[in-house]
């Protein structure tokens, strides 16, 4: 690739910066030595981990000014920003839930930055607004993230999160007024709600020191129970435990509000699985009885109770998971009794409705779903559009029909009815789109890993694509936290599929496309998988013709920025282009940051002598050299605060550092923005920004 490129406006010829012409901030180095288990180890930005100082706030605007005048030049970054928002302006409409007589739903009218509640009287009344996130900040970056009714449906709970943190602040609205009452609970995070009569419980952090909300790590996860219409200075304390501060307490009550049900994980210790410990109200019972006593190996869920016994999903003994039921007055494993046995498949979500439970199967990464009553008896299957995603299936005892929502990757979101006296599904709703999703092949293929595994890949393409090795493509993976890339569509990648582009998603290890025995082939010592399946997804992609390494991107977000990181490091001749978002990139530091200590279960820890070692040998961070790179662009947002952006701030100033090739090493730093881009509109500006990069950095004239 040459060092200039030309870029035609009309007759205006562009020059493209290169690494010779562009001048980098400059980031100066410290001398900082970490000793870990007699390794030395630099770590001359670590002055970038303080996201208040002015000199870090300097940077990053340098870096921004640099970033956003390099994008500038590239004059598909517009078309594919318009052409996205043109796509992307259709009404998208949320399966509804019922509550009383009332059916609530979310609505976005087209490009509206946040989906709107709405509620009707049946399926049939006309329908109000409830809650407009988008009137509660200038931009449009208040998130509503919980809305919880009550049983009578007569308070709510309602959760606002602001500019993408993962901080929350909880609200009681009477939903007869339609008002919010003086409730009003701070420093909640990782929390469900639970109600219990005229209250609920729910998980918060001690309030954090003055400027380090966005950074801190947070520890001693605190269960509360709330009294409506109380100041949450009155709130009582339910649970904690100060000797082991780095456990999640999470509270949930089951239908009935009977049984009080609290959940314990300790995966900064590296486990995986979770405790469990059940209050029975009707039995007066003021304590917490362990089912489960301490968090362990396995999962151990609450799906409903029927009557005095629980029916509870667990892994235990079963890795693609299996259903049973428990009496807590019996609560030895020896007592329980299996429901629905594990199966080929994993099972990847449970929904009762209608004294039924749904059971979601995953077959070959696509949806099937079997019914249950709450003896065990098989009741049937949905029958579902092909070959997609189905969720939903919610509902109330009494109903007797519910709602899903199936996708695929060329099938908008469509919401179904399903019928439960007679099993049948009928369309209750599907979107209108200015584009027909038929006109793109959606294909499933397998490709061996290094190792020889079998790894599922879907290629998303317009139909009649030339196998010529010169498509555009982008490779995304994720691979970790027992997550499934499931099919999924979206209007934005219709832009990139029309220049001819191709989209491929790899289902990696380390998620649960087929149960925990894939998960743990991609944790910790065996996380090398995870980048052996991806690089192998490229190379497949070249033998097979559909793309050349002259024109492949690699993209992943999160923990899927961590796989873009070790790929380029392992293999920068595969891609032409990167795109690494919010990435944990310091695998040595991580656990250190807000709940970043939540994921030694999945990576393992600098802190362990051979886990260690393990993290050192792919760390993104701490392998980059001196060597050509791939074009990237590096992305994270000033407001993440799960994946802190110094992750991103220092990976990049290493990388402007040592790449020797001529391709540029940009960061582009959201503002007002968290781990998700915080609003439609900065989400739509990041995808044509993402597009635009990798098509320019294919030779794409």
């Amino acid at each position: 690739m040459s060092q200039t490129k030309l870029l035609i406006v009309g007759m205006v010829f562009i020059s493209a910066t290169s690494l010779s012409q562009m001048n980098y901030p400059k980031t100066k180095k410290i001398d900082q030595v970490d000793n870990y288990h007699g390794t030395q180890v630099l770590d001359p930005y670590r002055w970038l981990e303080d996201d208040h100082s002015m000199e870090t706030n300097a940077w990053v605007k340098e870096q921004n000014e640099l970033s956003f005048g390099y994008l500038n030049q590239i004059p598909l970054r517009l078309e594919f920003k318009k052409r996205i928002e043109e796509l992307s302006n259709y009404e998208k409409i949320s399966a509804p839930f019922r509550k009383g007589n009332w059916y609530y739903f979310y609505k976005n009218s087209g490009l509206q930055n946040q989906a709107v509640l709405f509620r009707q009287k049946g399926l049939k009344g006309k329908p109000e607004q409830v809650i407009d996130p988008n009137t509660l900040s200038k931009e449009g970056t208040t998130r509503l993230t919980v809305f919880s009714l009550n049983k009578t449906g007569k308070y709510a709970c309602v959760g606002l999160s602001i500019n993408g943190s993962d901080w929350q602040t909880f609200y009681v609205r009477d939903m007869e007024t339609g008002k919010n009452l003086a409730d009003e609970l701070r420093w909640v995070k990782v929390s469900g709600v639970a109600w219990k009569e005229n209250g609920f419980y729910y998980s918060r952090y001690p309030e954090p020191g003055k400027g380090k909300e966005l950074s801190t790590k947070n520890e001693n996860h605190q269960v509360w129970f709330h009294t409506v219409g109380t100041s949450q200075s009155q709130d009582q304390l339910i649970y904690e435990d100060a000797e082991n501060p780095q456990r999640f307490h999470t509270v949930s009550t089951t239908d009935d509000e009977r049984f009080v049900i609290l959940t314990i994980s300790d995966r900064g210790k590296g486990l995986d699985g979770n405790a469990l410990w059940v209050l029975d109200t009707s039995k007066k019972e003021i304590k917490f009885k362990y089912i489960i006593a301490e968090p362990g190996k396995y999962d151990f869920s609450v799906v409903d109770n029927d009557g005095d016994v629980l029916i509870i999903e667990t892994n235990d003994g079963a890795p693609n998971n299996k259903i049973v039921r428990v009496d807590p007055s019996q609560a030895a494993k020896e007592n329980w009794k299996t429901m629905v046995a594990e199966m080929a498949e994993p099972l990847q979500g449970v929904s009762t409705v209608g004294n039924r439970l749904f059971l979601t199967y995953l077959m070959d990464v696509t949806s099937r779903v079997k019914i249950f009553d709450y003896n065990g008896n098989a009741l049937g299957s949905v029958n579902l559009p092909g070959l997609g995603n189905a969720s939903g299936f919610g509902g109330e005892k009494e109903d007797k029909f519910t709602f899903y929502t199936y996708s695929s990757f060329n099938f908008p979101p469509t919401i179904y009815r399903y019928d439960l006296p007679t099993k049948r599904s009928s369309v209750f709703q599907k979107p209108t789109l200015a584009f027909n999703p038929m006109d793109y092949s959606v294909v499933q293929k397998f490709y061996p890993s290094k190792d020889g595994t079998q790894i599922p890949m879907f290629i998303v393409s317009k139909k009649g694509i030339n196998l010529n090795g010169k498509n555009p493509t982008i490779l995304y993976g994720y691979g970790g936290f027992n997550i499934s890339s499931t099919p999924a569509f979206s209007a934005s990648l219709i832009p990139w599929l029309e220049k001819g582009g191709i989209y491929v998603v790899a289902n990696l290890r380390g998620g649960s496309e087929y149960g925990e025995k894939w998960h743990e082939a991609g944790m910790k010592f065996k996380k090398q998988n995870v980048f052996d399946d991806f690089i192998a997804g490229a190379e497949f992609l070249i033998r097979e013709k559909y793309t050349s390494s002259a024109y492949l991107a690699a993209s992943g977000r999160s923990n899927g920025g961590l796989l873009v990181g070790a790929a380029i490091n392992q293999r920068p001749d595969l891609f032409a282009a990167a795109l690494p978002g919010v990435g944990v990139m310091d695998m040595l530091r991580f656990q250190k940051f807000t709940i970043g200590w939540n994921w030694v279960a999945d990576y393992g820890s600098s802190d362990n002598s051979e886990e260690f070692k393990a993290l050192y040998a792919y760390s993104p961070l701490h392998n980059i050299k001196a060597m050509n790179y791939p074009a990237t662009m590096v992305f994270t947002s000033d407001h993440d605060d799960r994946v802190v952006p110094a992750h991103s701030f220092k990976y990049a100033a290493t990388l402007q550092e040592k790449n020797t090739s001529s391709n540029p090493m940009i960061i582009r730093i959201d503002t007002n923005s968290g781990h998700g881009s915080s609003n439609t509109a900065k989400l739509i500006e990041l995808t044509a920004d993402s597009y635009a990069f990798a098509l320019f950095h294919m030779g794409k004239k």
